[in-house]
């Protein structure tokens, strides 16, 4: 997950003059606040996903893959448990669209694999097809606030979500400069969506860059998306244009200028943003990637191609399903409570209540509160097992949430549920290395990938968000399970009744439990102990293993700091 207002980096000041450097951008973020706010009066042109994807050529693949399977469900899925599997089926959505493209994200990030996207979503706009893209305001800071260029290309709209007033210079000055504001600065869409002609689309856990695709040299975060196709499709479609005309999402030209992006791109890009280029066919090579994202190379950009998925040959499990999706009163103003109605937590929540025999979670950021808890202990009474794969310290990218996670510990282990946390080190869960072959394959965790593509980084961490229930019921998405999903951030998720796809999902599940995870238990004297798989290359521990005792030292700092609700 990108950091969070919750979750922030937090990284060990210079030992000389960082109280002063401190004490001056508070300075300077009390006075930013007095003057900074939104745009009262906004002009949002109200629009509609596309009526009539069976008449699209996406639909009629769909309507012809369907018959082909003999399928009585309308709708087909296939997971992307790899990083070139889930850009390559993005890459074929855009190619393939004639209408529509829409694009609905917590984070995008100005690096080479989105480069990429957006120059292929550029093209897209100039031969025709209507692109709208959707995106949380959080992040949209420093080198990742130039995504927004795409909203001065002609053909392409962009809207910020719940945007926050302030500096663009740097995620911590805009946050500094938002804490006159913190009941909309820590409420953020978190919903990911990706659809092409209400036809085809993707759910999941991915944001866009190069973390998520494998071309991060720091780190690589093992994740998990659906493609699905059919009738579901229409539901993601109507979920994204409640969020596209809700009075929350701003147009970016009512928040900036081209000129303003142009005065923070001046240190990599001195000329500023200049005309937009015309669109540029495919054909025609990659170069004009520049003018999207000016200090992403071209070169890197090609570094980051892959092949696009074959949407006529993939195997697509055809079932029923439905969305999971909050509303965007969610994110609005005042009670956590108000406009949101039932949540995509608590369906989830209920989802599980109907398990039989095993639920398996998938969650990066695991906090469950007192209400969570409850549910487990209903289930462990009727002895249903749960088994849980979420991060270990040392695979975390967010300390604060840990500490959350560790406060609930031992509780779920006297429940006995099954605690599993990921290693940090990419070999041993699929990402360097391997042939990362996918399903069916040589991979061995969530996240291998395929195509024979490896993965640089020097750290794994998880952020595959799943839950599957008695292995007939699978639900993807963007939701962890902790309290900042349940009552912060607005999520979506596809719920598809699928013995197939849920034995799929369990058994990648199970792989990382059997290579690249310890076991959690208790100890002697009630501690606890880690317990690495049999025949596996790490050890066992009695203490956060493999973090460093700096992180270990952060976590105790931060624990009595770090509400549940926030994290």
């Amino acid at each position: 997950m990108t950091a969070t207002p919750a979750a922030l980096p937090l990284h060990a000041p210079r030992p000389c003059g960082w109280f002063t450097r401190l004490a001056a951008w508070l300075l300077l973020a009390v006075a930013a606040a007095g003057c900074s706010s939104l745009p009262a009066q906004v002009q949002r042109t109200p629009s509609r996903a596309w009526s009539t994807p069976q008449d699209t050529p996406l639909g009629q693949l769909a309507q012809a893959r369907r018959a082909q399977a003999g399928a009585r469900a309308d709708s087909g899925f296939f997971l992307l448990d790899s990083v070139d599997a889930a850009f390559g089926s993005r890459l074929a959505l855009i190619e393939q669209a004639r209408h529509t493209v829409d694009l609905q994200y917590y984070a995008i990030h100005a690096d080479a694999s989105t480069a990429l996207l957006l120059e292929r979503l550029r093209a897209a706009a100039g031969r025709g097809v209507r692109v709208r893209i959707l995106l949380d305001d959080f992040n949209t800071v420093g080198d990742d606030a130039q995504v927004l260029r795409l909203a001065f290309v002609p053909g392409i709209e962009l809207r910020l979500f719940n945007p926050v007033a302030g500096s663009r210079g740097s995620l911590v000055g805009r946050v500094l400069g938002s804490l006159h504001d913190v009941d909309r600065l820590t409420k953020r869409m978190h919903n990911k969506l990706f659809l092409a002609d209400s036809a085809w689309g993707i759910a999941g856990g991915r944001n866009l860059g190069d973390a998520y695709f494998g071309g991060d040299e720091a780190s690589a975060f093992v994740d998990l998306d659906v493609l699905a196709a059919g009738a579901v499709v229409r539901q993601m479609a109507a979920s994204f244009d409640r969020y596209w005309n809700d009075p929350l999402a701003y147009p970016v030209q009512s928040l900036l200028s081209r000129e303003d992006l142009g005065a923070l791109a001046a240190p990599a890009d001195a000329a500023g943003p200049g005309p937009a280029a015309p669109p540029a066919p495919v054909a025609s090579g990659l170069q004009p990637a520049a003018a999207v994202l000016p200090q992403v190379s071209a070169q890197r950009v090609r570094d980051a191609a892959r092949p696009q998925l074959d949407l006529a040959r993939v195997p697509l499990a055809w079932a029923p399903a439905t969305l999971l999706a909050d509303s965007p009163g969610k994110v609005g103003p005042g009670d956590d409570e108000a406009g949101a109605g039932e949540t995509t937590i608590d369906g989830l929540l209920q989802l599980m209540r109907g398990a039989r025999q095993e639920v398996v979670i998938v969650s990066p950021y695991f906090v469950p509160g007192a209400q969570m808890l409850a549910v487990f202990r209903e289930l462990r009474q009727r002895g249903v097992a749960i088994r849980v794969l979420t991060n270990s310290l040392a695979s975390n990218d967010a300390p604060a949430a840990h500490a959350g996670y560790r406060r609930w510990r031992p509780a779920l282990l006297d429940l006995g549920v099954e605690l599993h946390e990921m290693r940090a080190d990419p070999a041993s869960v699929g990402l360097a290395g391997s042939n990362r072959s996918g399903r069916g394959g040589a991979g061995v965790s969530l996240g291998s990938g395929v195509g024979g593509s490896k993965s640089g980084a020097s750290k794994a961490s998880l952020h595959s968000k799943a839950v599957v229930v008695d292995r007939r019921l699978a639900v993807i998405g963007s939701m962890n399970l902790d309290l900042r999903s349940q009552l912060k951030n607005s999520e979506v998720a596809l719920a598809i009744r699928s013995s197939t796809l849920a034995r799929q999902a369990v058994g990648i599940v199970e792989q990382s439990f059997a290579r690249g995870a310890w076991r959690v238990q208790r100890g002697e004297g009630g501690g606890l102990r880690w317990v690495a798989p049999p025949g596996a290359g790490f050890a066992d521990a009695t203490q956060e293993p493999e973090a460093p005792w700096k992180l270990r030292a952060l976590v105790n700092l931060l624990a009595p700091f770090a509400p549940d609700e926030m994290l």
